[in-house]
């Protein structure tokens, strides 16, 4: 899931997905008006489908656990095995879908997605679930970086651009206020397996139109294949989680977590050796000798990590302690997007008007103060409460989108716009994993007995390490913005 936010005139445009770091032949003088907005349809459909998935999915937990019979553990790597993947590959989609063409990246995306969503509502068991989850993870990734290719090519007027790129990032936002709804409804009616059925028409469809609507493009230039560096971030990456994620059952000193550890740490450093050798590296780590640049991903890390923490022990919360179904637990959440919604635009203006430093303070202090405030929840909670602590992490998650995005735009040349907004991407992605990674397996390891009898005092160190990631965002919020981060960014 990612946090969304209308784009305004002011404030550069909240790209989630990959790149345009090459110049685009523009087809938009070739195509009418009708057809490149049904472009667009077609391009936000997937990334409706993609967002959809992740919220759904993390309302369909306590379902598939007690489907699957699986721990905590299992929950998280349902979560991981796709999060990981997608945080992995998306900056390798964008520069593949530049080099082999868009539209056919964007319908491989397509349909592998389809196919692993297909596969998921089959799965008969945890290992398989994951399995497929990773193919999904795969489709995922090609599906954003190509579709904002595709719709950045024929939307060439700046004006025309900025529009679609407001759609496009309205749906993301939409995607993630209906989720929980969509999820519950789906689960309390035709079970979990349902919650990957709701993919499959779109994504037949979508790949059908492609083929007959979508026009092909491709960079005049496109950059060669980092496959050493992309076989290190895999490695990091997975490792990291799996570490984290099996800690509490393998023990945290225990050889094989130590290894995993270990391995971990040595392909960031190889990592970090290795890309500044490269003319065209896959991580340019130049781009974080800026002050704003850098904090721009921290932030986007740690507040996306607070958002998968929040929704994946709040799901847990209601349904498995509260004995809410999925539709009422779905309904219960609402307050958090409907919040994310009405702060997102107000951000926008409050950015635009005396700078990213005051919206940065407000969602640090509403991440803050709301996950420190469920920290003290109890079987009893009343509805009040609830309201207003959801409502308040909704303020919070709406209100750093659009300071992030601003981060690490003008963090960087204009020139880099378009790699940065992917490692942003994958930063978001990366917050995901560790959220879910990190709050799941602090709770595993404290629980004794049924989630029904041990959650609330299990899930209070994660409430804890929630609520310093939220503070954490108004820290990085407050030195990005200083006069000495300002003076780190490169003009060109």
């Amino acid at each position: 899931m990612t946090v969304s936010t209308p784009v305004t005139a002011e404030v550069v445009p909240a790209v989630q997905s990959q790149p345009e770091p090459y110049t685009y032949h523009s087809q938009q003088a070739a195509l009418g008006g009708g057809r490149r907005t049904i472009v667009l349809a077609i391009c936000c459909s997937a990334l409706f489908m993609v967002g959809l998935d992740n919220t759904i999915v993390i309302v369909g937990l306590p379902s598939i656990g007690a489907s699957l019979h699986t721990a905590v553990s299992g929950l998280q790597w349902t979560i991981a095995g796709y999060t990981i993947v997608l945080a992995s590959l998306l900056i390798f989609s964008g520069a593949a879908a530049d080099r082999i063409g868009r539209r056919t990246i964007f319908q491989v995306g397509l349909s592998l997605f389809t196919l692993g969503s297909w596969l998921c509502s089959l799965a008969p068991s945890l290992a398989w679930l994951i399995a497929f989850r990773v193919l999904q993870g795969v489709g995922g990734s090609m599906l954003a970086p190509a579709a904002l290719g595709i719709i950045t090519n024929i939307f060439s007027a700046p004006k025309d651009r900025a529009k679609a790129i407001g759609v496009w990032d309205g749906v993301s936002g939409l995607s993630m206020a209906l989720g929980p709804i969509a999820g519950g409804i789906l689960v309390g009616s035709v079970g979990w397996r349902g919650i990957f059925w709701a993919n499959i028409p779109v994504g037949l469809a979508a790949v059908a139109l492609t083929a007959l609507l979508v026009p092909d493009s491709r960079a005049e230039r496109g950059r060669k294949a980092d496959p050493v560096g992309q076989f290190l971030v895999i490695v990091m990456l997975g490792s990291l989680a799996y570490a984290i994620i099996q800690g509490p059952s393998e023990g945290w000193l225990s050889p094989r977590i130590a290894i995993f550890f270990l391995v971990s740490v040595t392909a960031l450093a190889t990592l970090v050796k290795y890309e500044p050798r490269r003319a065209e590296p896959l991580i340019d780590f130049r781009f974080f000798r800026s002050v704003p640049f850098t904090a721009a991903n921290l932030t986007a890390v740690c507040a996306i990590a607070t958002l998968a923490g929040f929704l994946f022990l709040t799901t847990l919360y209601l349904q498995d302690v509260r004995g809410y179904t999925a539709l009422q637990a779905g309904l219960t959440l609402l307050p958090m997007p409907i919040m994310m919604a009405v702060s997102s635009p107000l951000s926008g203006r409050i950015l635009a008007r005396g700078g990213p430093r005051v919206p940065f303070v407000i969602a640090g202090a509403a991440l803050t103060l709301s996950t420190a405030a469920l920290s003290q929840l109890s079987a009893y909670s009343g509805p009040l409460f609830l309201l207003i602590t959801y409502g308040l992490f909704g303020i919070g998650a709406g209100m750093v989108n659009v300071p992030i995005s601003n981060g690490v735009m003008s963090g960087v040349p204009k020139s880099q716009a378009g790699m940065a907004s992917g490692m942003n991407s994958s930063s978001r992605q990366l917050g995901q994993s560790l959220g879910v990674a990190i709050v799941g397996s602090v709770l595993a390891a404290s629980l004794r007995g049924s989630m029904h009898v041990g959650f609330l005092n299990a899930a209070h160190a994660g409430w804890w390490i929630m609520a310093g990631c939220g503070y954490s965002v108004l820290v990085l919020g407050v030195v990005s913005t200083t006069s000495w981060a300002k003076s780190t960014v490169r003009s060109e």
